[in-house]
């Protein structure tokens, strides 16, 4: 019976195969002339300026054959100033989801063969539906921009589908990673998306990033180098985290950040299975301080040598050098950093540094990934210029992004700790969970010499041999009140260290923390922002 009855069925529905075979062709048809975008023409012409199709950005980024589309149909609906007689392939911007290293991340691309990439009604809602799907999904979110900025035919339309990209980005801060890459223009309101992300990344050619454009402006040397490039955002403006040559080295730039990442703020930090000796000893850093006080040493290396297999991304690398942000992992765990780099204005912090240490502590503690602050600072970098630029209150917002952080907090003092500085720096005093420090640890109000020319000054001015007097002082100085043991003695260090043995104490310490719960006074969110 049952064979007589699929006979019957094929017998009955087959007169139909051709009419199905020609919806599916024209199915097929659609979705190639939509895959092409603006054009063969105007995909030639992305080439010819080394850049790659908003579709071929999207593969590259995500795993192999992993990628799938949502609203590829979504086309302008505006008719004024002739646009009913332009087609807007996917209207400008591919959406959908895919995976790197096998976990879920959303992603929108720009079409800049399509209208110039521009964003109009319903290229933005087709952003906005990404979004709610990446925070309902709790995934990280990947917007690739390359847009001339907002579609002026579409006018008022146009406008609220800005707005409403930026609220459901401003939602989504906190609550699942963001990562924008400027590939091309970012202009006007469109700029503001980067602003907006966590991280941002930019390529070295063919891309500016800006609200208004250099002839808008009064000054007469302004133009887009100055204003728009790469190197600006990067190293003076602080808006863009990591500068790449090429797209291919951004995007594997970018899976190599999203691997440091949880998912979304519900989750803990991310643990690999690392087949480095946790209990490694690493004798080279016994000898890494400097004898002589003012001479400095290269924080990264002692980063680089305690992580994982020797691996750290750094952040913000170009900008405020003076302070390193990054990640490593230890024992497999993504592990924060954020330590004073003495090769760069002495290690002092300035307003810039305190700037980028605040967001960089913020994202950390929104998304449970620990912090490590390695210590060796001498005090604030003082000038007038600095003092305009609100140094007291950039200061003030890393002291704050300290004390606020509820992530497990390890502090390691490795050299100087002088002053209100070492109190910003992730002290005992704000929360640090664990302090440990290095026997070459000076911890006090200043340094010894400054102190002793201070204290002592009378006594320098009249003595018959002021040298001898102030190398006595100096050294008692540095006994009663800078040494790591006085602070010790008191509580304010938790341990002091042999240096070598750094990361096995660290991760020791991680490790007891794991379970961290701490309890903060119910409120809507801090005033210092």
């Amino acid at each position: 019976m049952k064979v007589v009855f699929l006979a019957i069925k094929i017998t009955k529905y087959g007169g139909n195969q051709m009419s199905t075979l020609e919806k599916i062709n024209e199915l097929t048809h659609l979705r190639q002339n939509i895959e092409v975008g603006g054009g063969e023409a105007a995909i030639k012409k992305l080439q010819s300026e080394g850049k790659k199709t908003a579709r071929e950005r999207i593969f590259d980024l995500l795993d192999d054959n992993s990628f799938v589309e949502i609203g590829a149909f979504v086309k302008h609906r505006n008719t004024d100033f002739n646009l009913s007689n332009k087609e807007t392939p996917a209207d400008g911007v591919v959406t959908g989801y895919g995976t790197v290293e096998g976990r879920l991340i959303f992603v929108y691309s720009q079409d800049v063969s399509v209208l110039g990439g521009s964003v109009g009604e319903m290229h933005a809602k087709k952003i906005v539906k990404i979004y709610e799907q990446a925070m309902q999904m709790g995934a990280p979110i990947v917007g690739l921009l390359d847009s001339r900025g907002l579609r002026l035919q579409e006018g008022v339309d146009a406008l609220q589908g800005y707005g409403e990209v930026f609220m459901k980005q401003t939602l989504a801060s906190g609550v699942i990673p963001q990562v924008i890459a400027v590939l091309g223009d970012c202009a006007g309101g469109a700029a503001f998306s980067a602003g907006l992300a966590d991280f941002v990344f930019m390529t070295d050619k063919n891309a500016r990033l800006f609200v208004n454009s250099p002839n808008t402006m009064k000054e007469k040397e302004a133009n887009f180098d100055r204003i728009s490039s790469a190197k600006i955002h990067a190293s003076i403006s602080g808006i863009v985290q990591f500068v790449h040559d090429t797209e291919d080295e951004c995007f594997g730039a970018i899976r190599n950040l999203i691997e440091y990442l949880p998912s979304n703020n519900l989750e803990d930090a991310l643990f690999f299975d690392s087949s480095d000796d946790l209990n490694r000893i690493s004798e080279e850093l016994n000898t890494i301080i400097p004898n002589e006080n003012k001479e400095n040493f290269d924080v990264s290396v002692i980063i680089q040598t305690i992580a994982d297999d020797n691996k750290m991304m750094q952040v913000s690398e170009l900008f405020a050098k003076n302070l390193f942000t990054g990640f490593i992992r230890l024992n497999g765990m993504s592990i924060g950093v954020i330590a004073n780099q003495s090769i760069e204005q002495d290690g002092f912090l300035d307003t810039n540094a305190c700037k980028k240490g605040a967001k960089f502590i913020r994202f950390c503690d929104c998304f449970n990934i620990p912090i490590l602050s390695l210590t060796d600072v001498g005090g604030f970098t003082s000038s007038v210029e600095e003092e305009k630029q609100g140094i007291v209150k950039e200061t003030s917002k890393l002291l704050h992004a300290f004390a606020h952080a509820t992530v497990p907090k390890v502090n390691l003092v490795l050299r100087r700790a002088f002053g209100s500085a070492y109190v910003v720096m992730n002290s005992k005093h704000i929360g640090a969970d664990i302090v440990y420090a290095w026997p070459t640890a000076q911890i006090a109000v200043m340094n010894a010499e400054a102190a002793v020319n201070i204290m002592y000054q009378e006594e320098l001015l009249t003595s018959d041999n002021p040298e001898v007097l102030r190398e006595e002082k100096i050294e008692e100085f540095s006994n009663l009140q800078a040494s790591p043991y006085t602070a010790a003695s008191r509580g304010y260090i938790d341990d002091i260290i042999e240096p070598a043995a750094t990361r096995k104490r660290v991760i020791a310490a991680f490790e007891m923390l794991f379970s961290k719960r701490e309890l903060r006074p119910s409120k809507k969110q801090s005033t210092l922002m």
